[in-house]
Formats: C-alpha cells, sequence, structure tokens
C-alpha cells in the first residue's frame, strides 16, 4: 500500500511594498516635495494667495527633519519594542558632524578672520585638535554623518544588548547616555563650542546659504531623505527580517527557543535608526542654522518618543504624522497662544494616551473598519502589528 505523499505547504505570497493606493499617495508626495513647493516658493510671486512663503519652507524642512527621527524611533520601539529614550543625542551627533563642516566652510570671513572658528580664536586655541582634521572635506562628513552615530550606537548597543537590558531599563540607560554627552559638549575644551555650539554658517559647497535657492535646495532634499527612508523601513519590516523585529517585541523567549538569537536583530534596527537620526540631525543644522547641546536634552528625546505614539507606533506613516501634528500644532500655539501652549499640548497628549492609545493612524483605520467592516479582519480575529493576517492550518494545505 503506497503512503500517500504529505500536501505541500502554501505559503502566503509576499506582500507587495506599497499598495496601488500607497504607491499613488507616494508619487503625489514625490511631485509636491519636489515641484510643487519650488513652484510656490520661487516662481509664484509674494503678494499670491498661493505663495509659499520662506518661513514655511524653513519650517516644513525643519519637521521633515523631525519626521526622519520620529520613522527611527518607530522602527526601535513600534516594531522591536524597545523604547529609546537617547535619539537625540544621534540627531545632535549628525548635527555636529554637518555644523563642523559649516565652521570651515567660514574661512576667514568670522569676527576675528582666522582659518580657525572664531570660538577657538576666543579660547586661545593655536591649531585645530585632533577631530576636527577632516571636518573640512564635503565626502568626509557625509560618511561621518551616519558612520558616528552608527558606531557609537553599536557599541552602545553591542554591551545593552548582550546583557539582556530592556524595558524600562533600556530607556533610562540610553537617557542617562544622552544627558552624559550633553555635560561632555558643554565643555570648552572638548572643542565642539561650548553652550554656544555653531552658528553664523555662511556656505556649503562654496555656496551661500542664505538664499532662497539654497534654503529650497535643503528642502527638496529633506523630502527626498524622508520618502526614501519611508521606502527602507516598509522593506525591512515588510522582509523576513522585519518579521523577526516583530516577533521579539510580541514574544522575544519564543524567538530564543525557535532557534533565533535576538542580539543580531535588535544590533541591527538599532544602529539603523540611530543613523537615520544623524541624517536627521545633518539635514536640520544648514537649515535652522544653529547646532548645540541643547539638542541632547533628554525633552527632545522624549519628543521623538512622543511624535510616534501621537501618530500611531508600528504603522510607519503615523509617527511621520504625529510630528507634523505636535510640531505644527507647536509652531501656531507659541504664536498665538504663548502663554497657554504647553496646556494645549499637555491637553493633546493626555486625549491620545486616553482615548486614542493606537494614536491618529490607529483612530483613523478603526473609523474606516466601523464604515466597512468587511474591509477588517473578521469577528474575534485580530490584525498582527504587520497588517497581515495569520495563515490558518488549511490554508497552509492541511499542515500543522
Amino acid at each position: 500500500m503506497t503512503t500517500p505523499s504529505p500536501t505541500p505547504i502554501q505559503l502566503p505570497a509576499p506582500a507587495p511594498l506599497l499598495t496601488r493606493g500607497g504607491w499613488s499617495a507616494f508619487i503625489v508626495a514625490l511631485i509636491v516635495v519636489c515641484a510643487v513647493a519650488p513652484v510656490l516658493n520661487l516662481w509664484v510671486p509674494a503678494g499670491s494667495a498661493f505663495h509659499m512663503s520662506d518661513y514655511a519652507v524653513a519650517l516644513l524642512g525643519k519637521i521633515m527633519c523631525y519626521a526622519i527621527c520620529a520613522l527611527a524611533m518607530d522602527l526601535i520601539w513600534g516594531y522591536t519594542g524597545i523604547l529609546s529614550l537617547g535619539h537625540g543625542l544621534f540627531f545632535a551627533l549628525g548635527g555636529y558632524v554637518m555644523g563642523m563642516y559649516l565652521m570651515r566652510q567660514i574661512g576667514r570671513d568670522g569676527n576675528y578672520t582666522s582659518d580657525l572658528p572664531d570660538f577657538m580664536v576666543f579660547l586661545d586655541w593655536k591649531e585645530l585638535p585632533w577631530h576636527w582634521m577632516l571636518s573640512d572635506s564635503f565626502v568626509a562628513t557625509l560618511i561621518l554623518v551616519v558612520a558616528v552615530p552608527g558606531v557609537i550606537a553599536f557599541v552602545f548597543g553591542y554591551f545593552a544588548f548582550r546583557s539582556r537590558i530592556k524595558g524600562v531599563y533600556f530607556s533610562i540607560i540610553t537617557q542617562a547616555m544622552t544627558y552624559a554627552a550633553m555635560l561632555l559638549f558643554f565643555r570648552n575644551e572638548t572643542g565642539f563650542g561650548g553652550n554656544n555650539g555653531f552658528t553664523d554658517f555662511k556656505r556649503i559647497l562654496g555656496m551661500p546659504l542664505a538664499t532662497q535657492n539654497m534654503r529650497m535646495t535643503l528642502f527638496v532634499l529633506t523630502g527626498l531623505a524622508l520618502l526614501g527612508f519611508f521606502l527602507l523601513a516598509r522593506w525591512l519590516v515588510r522582509s523576513k527580517f522585519g518579521r523577526v523585529l516583530q516577533a521579539v517585541r510580541d514574544a522575544e523567549t519564543r524567538v530564543m527557543f525557535s532557534g533565533y538569537s535576538p542580539l543580531p536583530y535588535k544590533l541591527t534596527i538599532w544602529t539603523i535608526s540611530a543613523m537615520m537620526c544623524g541624517v536627521a540631525g545633518a539635514l536640520y543644522v544648514p537649515q535652522v542654522g544653529i547646532i548645540n547641546p541643547g539638542e541632547m536634552s533628554t525633552a527632545n528625546s522624549i519628543e521623538i518618543a512622543i511624535w510616534a505614539a501621537v501618530g500611531g507606533r508600528a504603522t510607519l506613516i503615523g509617527p511621520i504624522v504625529g510630528a507634523f501634528i505636535v510640531n505644527g500644532a507647536k509652531s501656531w500655539l507659541t504664536v498665538s497662544f504663548p502663554e497657554y501652549w504647553l496646556y494645549f499640548l499637555g491637553v493633546l497628549f493626555i486625549v491620545v494616551t486616553l482615548f486614542m492609545p493606537q494614536g491618529v493612524v490607529g483612530l483613523v483605520k478603526k473609523l474606516r473598519r466601523s464604515d466597512g467592516f468587511a474591509a477588517g479582519p473578521p469577528q474575534g480575529e485580530a490584525s498582527p502589528p504587520g497588517g497581515q493576517r495569520p495563515v490558518s492550518t488549511a490554508e497552509r494545505g492541511g499542515q500543522s
């Protein structure tokens, strides 16, 4: 009697990077960043209702830098379950690397007409310290923007994850690391400008910074970086690597019992997240015109986590939306209600925590499911964080 061969397991087809609607939205965003915004700012007359002011360009460019940080936070917190309160350090490190290059670009146009930055002349420094030696090269600066945050994150993460530090303890030590770095950068002898930091930038690649064309160029580059990082994050979380990250978030012990070591996965996404923040800091500094140790404050790192929570964790688009909502409200409230804006933001965070635990994007999805229930998962079956419905035994060909 011949034994029937087992039915092969039919695995679900890999999900596309973006749906058709998602690609349409992505292309629209690309057109807005690369075409619509430049036209409205550079060619539409200032008196027109459709003119995009230089203030709006600078504000949106700054918020897009914050959105990159929020996206990086979602990768490590939303998809891996590791709450970091130290991402402000990586943001500031990328900003300082770019700031050092911009300070060298000033040349002899400073107040002391010296080849050294003004703060070094004021402190009676005779030569550049060793860590400034590559600061006159733009190519080296681009490499260091990702290398410095990446190396520091890798070393810190290796020892932290190898020691199996997790939960609130990991959050505390990342906050302590950021605070220690802030105190270090406040010291004048470290060669980072002390409490004043770097400012008074004049040129980048030999071209003046304070021009409308340069501001728009930086705006477009920031928008392209945000869209590119979104696609990268989307690809990561939908790959096998991303599925292991979500398994680590949900049940790390089971992942270990299944034969996977969580250390390389957690360390890799932690380092990638830090490098993303470094790029955001490098784009932020020439648009804002200053970088100082205040960017390393623990409050800034906490705000990054707040943006992700307000928009919706483990959604990728949610933290971006959260960064725009919180920082847009902050900019408007500080002008319209300078004495009460902190209360407004406090109420916003309380409302999100109590009534929208899945953030703004989670609320929108909930409302859409209530309007058309057939589009959601079957009753009693929850959708996993990645958005894919679990495959039943019957669908897999009857194999357990």
